[in-house]
């Protein structure tokens, strides 16, 4: 097998920008209100980002993607996205993709059973991503092979591009992405994100997306930055 790109120098860079991302998630989570709308959460995610040094992000000028309620099942590029104005309220699903950027690198338990069963739906796909991944692995064949596992599970793909993740670049351009067709390897991906947007087949109202970076360590494993 060649030499997988990712680095230990360049994981270890990758997985500060993730820890500070999820430091931000985690303090996110504590301050949303009934009141709240995409549109404040993603100005307080952006707010939170620069307080901890990470006023850059890598997605069009989208630091955080924030779809809640009606809007949970769309999917779209950052590049059209504007925050809606609808109240939090309640009960409501709330997801946050935040996308920050330094020196190019990339970076709440429900009581409501569809919730839950999204949730922990979302967990068993990366579950089974690090179980069965390996370097030699085409995109297109994780691609399809996590696409069964959705439909497995009773759900389907919302991905309006319809794959389940890309690399991570310097460049938003240069992502290679987990999708139908690609025969890059994922030796040759490494760092890249796993995030399928998902819904129940019948009857699902609500939209899932759970996102993790991952990276083949030197010994071929897949591991979590």
């Amino acid at each position: 097998m060649p030499e997988i790109r990712s680095t230990t120098a360049s994981l270890a860079e990758h997985r500060a920008v993730q820890g500070l991302a999820k430091q931000v998630l985690e303090r996110l989570g504590s301050t949303l209100a009934s009141a709240d709308t995409e549109k404040s959460i993603a100005d307080r995610a952006a707010s939170f980002l620069r307080e901890v040094g990470l006023p850059d992000t890598w997605y069009y000028d989208c630091p955080a993607f924030v779809l809640l309620g009606s809007s949970s099942c769309a999917s779209m590029s950052g590049r059209t996205y504007r925050p809606a104005e609808e109240a939090v309220g309640d009960h409501n699903l709330v997801t946050i993709d935040l996308s920050p950027r330094r020196d190019g690198r990339w970076a709440v338990a429900p009581t409501d059973v569809d919730f839950a069963d999204g949730l922990a739906v979302e967990h068993a796909l990366h579950r089974w991503l690090v179980a069965t991944a390996t370097p030699d692995c085409t995109a297109s064949s994780l691609f399809e092979a996590a696409n069964v596992e959705i439909g497995r599970a009773g759900y389907v793909n919302l991905d309006f591009a319809g794959n389940v993740g890309h690399s991570i670049e310097r460049s938003r351009d240069d992502r290679r992405y987990l999708e139908r067709g690609s025969a890059v390897r994922l030796w040759q991906m490494s760092p890249f994100t796993f995030e399928p947007h998902i819904r129940r087949r019948h009857g699902g109202c609500w939209g899932f997306k759970h996102e993790n970076i991952y990276a083949f360590d030197s010994a071929g494993s897949l591991v979590e930055l």
